[in-house]
């Protein structure tokens, strides 16, 4: 509920702290006292578009704020507190909106900024506001569905619909996907093949090239290569200056030298290493220059098969990697095209078992919308009697569609609100028929008919009752008051017959002072009240039967 409303420099309103009650309250006062500016403010807090025009003339901002208390087990709380706007145990939500002549408004969320659109998110599950010109939306097929299934409770098995109808759509989608990208790859077929039987026969593979160049450049270098392995070969082991014989005498010179000192043993050691080692890099050499290969008919496959390489790489990306993805998507492409068949089968049978499960789901939902339908249509006939529209007509079609085409997002159902107003006339749909008089009352009907289902914990009606009278308005103050049963009601009103109904009376006073014009509000006391409804049903003169008229109002709006 709405616990809290603080207004500042906001129109004529230029400081304004009120507090709100559970129930039904109405707000009167005269014309032009500021009434509207109450509905509108909130309508500003719950995403409503602002305007520097609203702010208070001298001024530089405007500032409104809201306290509201969300009852436990709202969808609302959920998604609250997993955006971290609320604690994980806290149910109150502070807006809070400053209007700025300079254009730069701000949105607050229990002090955190937010964007305008999360008012708007949020400001609809939270305050659901009706006016004259706030009806519009129930002329929509879709808000009369809505008010159909939130009668009927099947919002649960509408989004079980919805889940299995967006899993059909999906497999609709992918399905088409691949039918065209089968029918892109099937007009490339040929040249496909023709690339990867080019690929295939390549058959490169990674590290290729690398390995290639380094033996190309040993053929290339084979002679030169030789010599200088022969050349150090020579070197280490050439009888006459060879580095080994060298070693030898210089071991058997170092043998008699330990003998005499053993002390120099381990010298002795490390020559005899090096003798080893020395003569494993000759037999290396010898080696080396015996696989030396020489042949140009090996180099010549080697240059060949590079040219190879570098055209792949030209045609097919630039680098051996880029062939090679080449090659895997080309063969991938070519499985699509061969195994097509196959893969639409596998996914025509995903779509059966998915149209299967949306037509079942639907089906249901159908039966389901047909029994709220005749139950729904019994109960706002009720509330119309009561609102003094026993004359009216008011029945709920439902047309179910046949075929896929028939099924939408919501099922394949079509709602429609007709009335007859007046006795004789056929049944039509409301938007042809019905005035705003008598869309506002509709609208009170459907509310208190939806008023055990109905999540939107505010619920405010601004001069709904206008056009009506009497017998007419006293109705309405008893649904109203029955409303606020359910709901946290607020009405703006000029009527008394609907002001004595009120749990809680605010009364908005327009006066001068320092010659501007401000605007106040005050809670009534049961007093005031009386002098407020007197006033209301005797204008400016307030004769004693007046008054009496206005106690026995209050009186028999408390029973």
């Amino acid at each position: 509920m709405l616990t809290e409303l603080r207004i500042s420099n906001f129109a004529v309103l230029e400081q304004l702290d009120l507090s709100l009650d559970a129930g039904f309250t109405v707000l009167t006062g005269e014309t032009g006292a500021g009434k509207s500016l109450l509905i509108d403010a909130i309508k500003l807090l719950i995403g409503g578009r602002a305007s520097s025009d609203q702010i208070r003339f001298g001024e530089d901002e405007a500032h409104l704020e809201a306290a509201f208390v969300i009852p436990s087990g709202h969808p609302m709380l959920d998604r609250l507190r997993a955006q971290e706007i609320l604690g994980p145990h806290d149910s109150q939500l502070i807006i809070r909106r400053v209007i700025a002549r300079s254009g730069r408004n701000r949105v607050y969320l229990n002090g955190v900024m937010s964007p305008v659109h999360v008012l708007e998110e949020f400001g609809g599950t939270l305050v659901d506001i009706h006016g004259q010109h706030d009806q519009q939306s129930l002329l929509a097929s879709s808000t009369q569905l809505d008010a159909l299934d939130a009668f009927g409770r099947l919002q649960t098995l509408r989004e079980q619909y919805r889940s299995a109808y967006r899993d059909l759509t999906e497999a609709c989608r992918e399905r088409d996907e691949l039918a065209v990208k089968i029918q892109q790859a099937a007009q490339r077929e040929d040249y496909l093949a023709f690339q990867l039987q080019e690929l295939d026969d390549a058959g490169l593979c990674a590290g290729e090239e690398e390995a290639l160049q380094g033996e190309r450049r040993r053929l290339g270098s084979s002679r030169r290569l030789g010599e200088l392995a022969a050349e150090a070969q020579e070197r280490i082991q050439s009888d006459h200056t060879g580095i080994l014989p060298n070693v030898g005498m210089v071991e058997r010179a170092l043998g008699e030298l330990a003998q005499i000192d053993p002390d120099t043993q381990s010298i002795g050691r490390l020559i005899v290493e090096a003798r080893v080692l020395l003569k494993e890099a000759a037999d290396g050499l010898r080696g080396y220059t015996d696989r030396l290969d020489s042949d140009p008919l090996r180099l010549t496959a080697v240059e060949d098969r590079l040219a190879v390489i570098q055209k792949l790489k030209k045609k097919y990306g630039g680098t051996i990697d880029a062939v090679i993805e080449t090659h895997r998507r080309v063969r991938d492409e070519l499985d699509v095209i061969r195994y097509s068949d196959e893969e639409i089968g596998r996914h025509d049978r995903l779509i059966r078992e998915r149209r299967d499960v949306v037509v079942r789901v639907a089906r249901s939902l159908s039966a389901k919308r047909t029994d709220a339908a005749k139950q729904m249509t019994k109960v706002v006939r009720r509330e119309l009697d009561a609102l003094k529209m026993g004359q009216t007509r008011f029945v709920i079609q439902l047309e179910t569609g046949e075929g896929d085409e028939a099924y939408g997002a919501d099922g394949a159902d079509r709602v429609e609100f007709l009335l007859s107003a007046n006795m004789g006339e056929p049944l039509m749909p409301l938007s042809r028929v019905a005035s705003g008089g008598e869309l506002s009352r509709i609208m009170l009907a459907l509310k208190s008919a939806l008023a055990g289902a109905d999540r939107v914990p505010v619920i405010i009606f601004d001069e709904i009752d206008t056009g009506v009278g009497g017998a007419v308005a006293a109705a309405i103050g008893k649904r109203l008051k029955e409303l606020g049963r359910v709901h946290q009601v607020l009405c703006v009103t000029h009527l008394p017959q609907v002001a004595s109904q009120a749990t809680h009376h605010l009364c908005l006073e327009k006066s001068q002072i320092k010659n501007r014009t401000v605007t106040t509000v005050r809670q009534l006391s049961p007093g005031e009240r009386e002098s407020e409804i007197a006033r209301m049903l005797g204008g400016e003169i307030v004769t004693k039967k007046v008054r009496e008229t206005a106690a026995e109002l209050i009186s028999g709006g408390s029973e």
